[in-house]
């Protein structure tokens, strides 16, 4: 029911969407998991299956009441704000309720199908938010929410860099494009809630680039 439902969204939604797809290199490969916030839990890339997948989501927000600070401290207030509750609800598991993410928390990501996702924060700065996939993850990777500006007009993006955490995910993602398509609808929705969280409205649409990194690079 819950994938119907995203379907059903996905059809009549009036958004510009502007899709890039290619190949990727070495140059597509996420930042370097901090130690830190590395244990027996984590999922890395190397743990999964298939090629990786670098997609950039981007929004360009018009007449917002927010910085891009100020949407950061918002977007980590509350990972729900933006999140279409149809399509993904973040659920703290590690972490104090109620408190803005931070490196170290943990939460439950669930979606539409058999593919609830733990992640861990894994780093906070003014800008930007970054999550790596736990074990259990239908993906193994990293996501990253970051805000910034350009000629005075905020943007916001959801940046991901992730492969099948196991064959049957690989089957359901790049194969059948089941699972990835739910994610880029997922990601979709966060940019436009993002744009609502700041007051604004987006400008031209979304923009996703999706390249497709070999794993013999990986």
């Amino acid at each position: 029911m819950g994938v119907l439902l995203v379907s059903w969204e996905y059809m009549w939604r009036v958004t510009a969407l502007h899709r890039t797809d290619g190949s990727g290199d070495t140059g597509d490969l996420p930042p370097p998991l901090p130690t830190a916030h590395v244990d027996e839990f984590t999922k890395p890339l190397a743990d999964g299956v298939g090629p990786m997948f670098h997609r950039r989501f981007s929004v360009r927000i018009e007449g917002a009441a927010m910085g891009p600070e100020e949407l950061i401290d918002a977007v980590a207030a509350d990972l729900n704000g933006p999140a279409p509750s149809t399509v993904a609800v973040f659920h703290r598991t590690r972490g104090k309720q109620g408190s803005p993410a931070r490196p170290g928390d943990e939460y439950r990501v669930q979606m539409p199908g058999p593919w609830d996702g733990p992640v861990r924060v894994l780093d906070r700065d003014a800008l930007s938010i970054r999550l790596g996939t736990l074990r259990g993850h239908l993906e193994a990777g990293q996501i990253q929410f970051w805000a910034g500006a350009d000629d005075d007009v905020l943007e916001f993006g959801v940046e991901a860099w992730s492969r099948a955490g196991d064959r049957w995910a690989d089957v359901l993602y790049s194969r059948l494009r089941v699972a990835k398509e739910i994610q880029f609808n997922m990601w979709v929705h966060f940019c436009l809630g993002a744009a609502g969280m700041a007051g604004g409205r987006p400008r031209g649409g979304v923009t996703i680039d999706t390249r497709r990194v070999s794993q013999d690079l990986l």
